[in-house]
């Protein structure tokens, strides 16, 4: 810090061109801070982002899709938040995708399995699970067996199958777009599964 041991005194004319010279200085500040470039804001995509690129194993067989994905228009609206596989009571239930099973149990009278797979995971309900948490699997591994309990095609036994980033529900069938035969079942015959909501 400067100290000054007796007052300046600056006559008019000094004043003057101490306020010349501030104003100077700060034109200059200013010039240079708007010739300097900025950086440009960063943008937050307002579409969501694309499903993973994964290539999965059907977690039923055969293949046989009862009623497909029909994602909601908002979160909170009605749509089918994955896709039913038609099956038969007791019959294998396999990992679609290797990883890590993050649970197994009931979930509202419904045996329910969740495997993750890094940024996604897959549901698979319901089910009577032979895996428990914390147990890797490989994609195909036997993880349990199609159970009938509150299906979303009772009477009729089917497995819904989820597959979700964060909590953005994917269509779990592009796992397996282009593998297997796949057969539809009507959705208008009466009695048909997928006639139940979601």
């Amino acid at each position: 810090m400067l100290k000054v041991s007796r007052p300046v005194r600056l006559a008019n004319h000094g004043r003057m061109g101490l306020f010349t010279a501030l104003l100077s200085a700060a034109s200059l500040v200013l010039s240079t801070a708007a010739a300097s470039p900025q950086p440009a804001p960063s943008v937050t995509p307002q579409t969501p982002a694309p499903a993973p690129a994964l290539r999965g194993v059907w977690p039923v067989q055969p293949p046989t899709v009862a009623r497909g994905f029909e994602p909601p228009l908002e979160a909170w609206t009605a749509g089918h938040r994955g896709a039913d596989l038609a099956g038969t009571i007791g019959a294998p239930v396999v990992a679609s995708l290797a990883g890590t099973v993050t649970f197994a149990g009931v979930v509202a009278g419904r045996g329910v399995v969740v495997i993750s797979h890094g940024d996604t995971r897959t549901t698979y309900e319901p089910v009577l699970a032979e895996v428990t948490r914390g147990d890797a699997v490989g994609a195909g591994d036997r993880i349990g067996t199609l159970d009938v309990a509150q299906s979303h095609c009772f009477p009729a036994a089917c497995l819904h199958w989820g597959w979700l980033r964060g909590g953005e529900y994917l269509d779990p069938l592009q796992l397996v777009r282009t593998t297997g035969q796949v057969r539809l079942l009507p959705l208008t015959p009466e009695g048909a599964p997928g006639d139940r909501p979601s």
